[in-house]
């Protein structure tokens, strides 16, 4: 059961009915590993501690620079050159000490991997780069494990939720290609992340608790500059190389 602590902690989400007691305490439970902690994963990392969730793993390989400090959020002056997971684990610390966090300096790839994933329930996309996502695709259909993505560019959002058996993969949406050469940083405005790093944590917290998420099999896409968003279905791909799913 919550302690009385935790029960006045999590009084104002546990008053709803789709999460509970119940649920609070399956949060409680909840394994995430969270890939990048930049505009993504400075709210997400924030927003997922302070609702509960048990347990986070940090990945990035990279340290806090001064350009990133308009959107990452979690990071401040006095973080600069500090490994971001480090930073990160810091703040998450002292805002819940019931969430246990692990940071990890490094660089995910095929080699590593599922050994970072270990027995982590979800896969949190907060990366910044298309090679890195199929990374965590292959994983996510090798370890049956959700993968919820989120991607932005300037005033421009997206998001999904790729479950493997059920909906098509990250790279039914996005194919694999080999990168000719290292595209440019694209530009980032802060909100635009805070939005879309909201509503993957929305999922996340759906699959935590056991709720059915809202963008399995979808594509919800936000424009900063419009205020409009557009969901829209994603059919999996017969000769996707790399789930290979049939439809239906």
């Amino acid at each position: 059961m919550l302690t009385e602590e935790e029960a006045r902690r999590y009084s104002r989400q546990v008053a709803l009915p789709e999460i509970g007691v119940e649920g609070q305490l399956r949060l409680a439970a909840g394994r995430v590993m969270v890939v990048g902690l930049g505009g993504l994963g400075s709210i997400a990392a924030y927003y997922l501690a302070a609702a509960g969730v048990g347990y986070l793993k940090l990945i990035d390989r990279d340290r806090v620079a001064v350009e990133n400090l308009n959107r990452q959020i979690l990071h401040s002056t006095f973080d600069l050159e500090r490994p971001k997971p480090e930073s990160a684990a810091e703040k998450l610390s002292r805002l819940n000490p019931h969430c246990r966090i692990e940071a990890v300096h490094t660089a995910i790839e095929d080699s590593n991997a599922a050994a970072l994933l270990a027995d982590c329930d979800v896969i949190f996309d907060a990366t910044d780069n298309r090679e890195t996502r199929q990374v965590l695709n292959r994983l996510s259909l090798r370890r049956q494990v959700p993968f919820v993505y989120g991607g932005i560019s300037g005033w421009e959002g997206m998001a999904s939720t790729f479950i493997p058996g059920r909906t098509a993969c990250f790279s039914c949406l996005f194919p694999p290609h080999a990168e000719t050469a290292k595209p440019a940083p694209p530009p980032v405005l802060g909100p635009t992340a805070g939005i879309v790093a909201s509503i993957q944590c929305l999922e996340t917290i759906r699959l935590l608790v056991g709720c059915v998420p809202q963008l399995a099999g979808r594509l919800l896409r936000f424009s900063g500059l419009t205020m409009e968003f557009r969901k829209l279905q994603i059919d999996r791909n017969p000769g996707c190389p790399v789930c290979g799913a049939p439809a239906g």
